[in-house]
């Protein structure tokens, strides 16, 4: 790609490569689970354009150039191989990353993700790409009712919930509309099959953004994948970042 991610490597250890939400970041989407995570493995976190420190790009983004980004940038970090942590759209970022660099990628974790959109995230995204050339407050309060699971959401104070939506609404992104034109992009069904590596999917139960029925079809369609499912909303980090991470180590554990 024109441009270059900036990226975080942390700890030593196996290789981990992080994939982002769109809309995310690293520390955004990774980072109530960052410091354990790099404990046990040699983590490398690139952003995407427009994201954390990495500069804004001035084209759509294209699935396989990102994918081929983040496995150099791994790569170019010392890590001949590695596992994927791969988050919302990264989930198909990591799918694409492994059919593409098979010989590199030894796991994937997938989260909260999705091979294909069905209509709630059609509509979602549309809605959320609409909002971008708009009020920001109001934006961070549609994405705050989209990520949040029901019981999270109905556990903030008033003044709890009007932070969270201003603490939103100062986080989102510069490049929000090419990654949010990348995930209404996203069709990873046809490489699903070829998938070899061990692979954990991690459906969240009160997504109200990617239903855990497309985290099901991700592990129906991947060869012996596992399927683990979290009662959280979209934001797993925010909500449950302890069973999230006992999850990831488990499986990493194994490989």
């Amino acid at each position: 790609m024109t441009e270059h991610f900036q990226h975080v490597v942390r700890g030593s250890g196996p290789g981990l490569l992080l994939a982002h939400g769109g809309g995310g970041s690293v520390e955004g989407n990774f980072g109530p689970i960052l410091d354990d995570l790099a404990r046990t493995h040699t983590v490398v976190g690139p952003d995407y354009p427009g994201s954390g420190a990495t500069p804004r790009g001035d084209r759509p983004l294209d699935l396989d150039e990102v994918a081929d980004e983040l496995v150099a940038i791994a790569v170019g970090a010392g890590l001949e191989r590695f596992a994927i942590l791969g988050y919302s759209l990264g989930t198909a970022v990591a799918v694409r990353a492994t059919t593409r660099h098979p010989d590199r990628v030894t796991g994937l974790v997938l989260t909260s993700g999705f091979a294909r959109l069905d209509n709630r995230i059609r509509l979602a995204v549309d809605v959320w790409a609409a909002l971008l050339d708009g009020d920001r407050e109001l934006l961070a309060k549609f994405l705050t009712l989209m990520a949040a699971g029901g019981r999270h959401l109905e556990s903030l104070t008033p003044e709890q919930l009007d932070a969270a939506v201003a603490g939103l609404a100062a986080f989102i992104p510069a490049g929000s509309p090419e990654q949010v034109g990348l995930v209404s992009q996203v069709d990873t069904r046809a490489e699903l099959a070829a998938i070899a590596v061990p692979a954990l999917v991690i459906a969240t139960t009160l997504d109200g953004l990617a239903s855990p029925a497309l985290s099901r079809e991700l592990a129906d369609g991947i060869p012996g994948a596992q399927l683990v499912e979290i009662e959280a909303g979209h934001n797993i980090g925010g909500e449950a970042p302890g069973e999230w991470l006992a999850a990831i180590q488990k499986f990493l554990g194994g490989l």
